[in-house]
This record gives C-alpha cells, structure tokens and sequence, in this order.
C-alpha cells in the first residue's frame, strides 16, 4: 500500500466511514485506520430505530457493514493498525501507528468514545467474568439467568430491552427517581415484565469468588445496603472520548473532547475531527455521520486551498 495519502481518518465508526465515503466521492485518496471493530459503538449496539431509513429490526452491526462496504465501493482504503502518535507540525502530517508510518495531506479523527467506568469495588477485577459494558457481545452469556444493568440514559435503556431477549430478569440501579432516556424508551422498560427498577440507588460492590454472585447496592436516600442476587452486571453510565494520544497538539475541553468549529476544523490547520470525541450536544449514529461527511468536505476544500 501506498502510505502518502490526501486523507486519513482515525477510527472507522460512522464518523470515519461517513468520511471516508464522502472524502473517496470528492477524488482524494482517502484511508480510515481502525484497530478494532468497524462500525465502533454502533457495531455493539442490538436494535438501531431511530437512523433514518433503517429497515425493521435493523441492527449495529448489520448498519456498520453496509456503511463499509459502501464506502469500499468508492475505493477507500482500510488498514488495521493502532495509532500512537500524530505529527501535525507541518504541511503533511504523520500518522505513527503500530505497523506502518503514514503521510497525509489532511486528518480526520474520528476515534469515538469508550465507555465509561462506574467505580464500583470489582468492576475493574471482575471486568470480562461477570461485568460487561457491550450487551450485544455478552448478553447471550446469562441466558435464563439473573443480571443488573447501571444506568439510565438512551443508551442504557436500549441495551436494557436487548439483554432481556436472553436474560430472566434485569434489575435497572438508577441513582436517581426518573430515567434521563428518551419517554418512547420509558414506555417499552416499564412495559417489560423482566425488568424491575431500583429507584435512587447505587452499586457499591461485587460480591462473588470467582465469577459475580451478586450486587450490593445502596439507597442515596435511606443508606440502606442491599445484596441484590445476580450473575452479571451490565454498565452504560456515558462515555470517555478516546483523545489521550492528541492532547498537547489538539484543544480539547477539560473532559478531553476535541473542540472544533461547524466545519469540524480544530486549533490545528488540516487536521479535523468527527463524531463522539468531540465536544457536542449529542452523539447518536446520525450526527456521527454528518460530522464526517462535514469534516471529509472541508478537508477537500483545505487541499484545494493550500496544495
């Protein structure tokens, strides 16, 4: 592969593969890097109803696989690699990962967002035996069995409907008295006779040996501490951007998300950014992916204007 590009994009979510369909559509040489998965969080998401035009019983992961393979059809090129490091003190940039060292006229970043830890004593030790923040990998795992899910915003209710496909019955822990996600949401967890919701409280502990046996959870009103008896814990309590590695070169607000304008442009000439990492009012699928159709735009006209 050649490794002199118009543009790359870091991470290969809707953001990036909206960016690169759109960057291939505009005649540049356009290359998204991914280490992961394709499709990002939306290829761990079960059920997807509020894209536009998605089809019934439309999926993450069937959407993430249709986004790649049109943007494949356009020519973009894909590589699996890590990146550790940017140089953008220059006219062309210098994407550093694991493998390969690329060059590149303009960069997109477009890394996402990775779930957020709870805190909890035993989330971090029982992370992948029992704790889990992906519930369209593990659910299956607790068929018939008893689980609890942290949480109660869009994403936690969604996963919430998914996993009870599998589970026998989902314990909701929600710190406060009324859920934050969206009411059509409400409606169907409060209609779901799997789910039963623990108003105001928090988890405190993992309690188990080898695997989770159970939760302790506490009420923030009464003090009270409970042992609720489960064999998972599931936690959608928000996101962490994935912008460690640009700090120092890229303004970030002081929760790490990238700054940008209404063009997706940063502090830096040429470099852009799209979808969850930066700082924005709110990150669904759809935004995702108009960011990187805006950012894979201006970056076309940035080429035009100084190559």
């Amino acid at each position: 592969m050649n490794l002199d590009f118009d543009l790359i994009i870091l991470g290969g979510g809707p953001a990036g593969l909206s960016a690169g369909l759109y960057g291939s559509r505009a005649r540049l040489n356009s290359l998204v890097i991914e280490r992961l998965k394709y499709g990002g969080q939306t290829a761990t998401t079960g059920e997807l109803e509020n894209y536009p035009g998605s089809i019934e019983n439309c999926t993450g992961p069937s959407l993430s696989e249709r986004m790649k393979e049109q943007a494949k059809s356009f020519n973009v090129k894909f590589a699996k690699d890590e990146v550790l490091g940017i140089d953008v003190s220059g006219d062309i940039k210098i994407v550093k990962c694991k493998k390969e060292e690329y060059h590149t006229k303009t960069v997109i970043i477009a890394t996402g967002a990775d779930p957020r830890m709870a805190g909890f004593k035993g989330e971090a030790e029982y992370r992948g035996r029992g704790v889990s923040y992906c519930a369209t990998c593990d659910a299956d795992f607790f068929t018939d069995l008893d689980v609890a899910l942290i949480g109660g915003g869009d994403s936690a209710l969604t996963e919430a409907l998914y996993i009870t496909k599998f589970v026998n019955k989902l314990f909701i822990i929600h710190r406060r008295d009324k859920f934050r996600g969206v009411k059509s949401l409400q409606e169907k967890v409060f209609a779901n006779p799997k789910i039963e919701v623990v108003w105001n409280s928090v988890p405190v502990e993992i309690t188990g040996d080898e695997i989770v046996e159970g939760l302790k959870v506490k009420n923030k009103l009464t003090n009270e501490e409970r042992i609720i008896d489960v064999n998972g814990v599931f936690v959608f309590v928000g996101l962490e951007p994935a912008s460690e590695i640009f700090r120092g070169y890229i303004d970030m607000d002081e929760r790490g998300y990238i700054l940008t304008d209404e063009e997706m442009r940063t502090n830096v000439p040429g470099v852009f950014a799209a979808g969850d990492v930066r700082k924005k009012t709110l990150r669904q699928v759809i935004t995702a992916a108009a960011d990187g159709a805006i950012a894979a735009t201006a970056a076309g006209k940035y080429i035009t204007d100084n190559f």
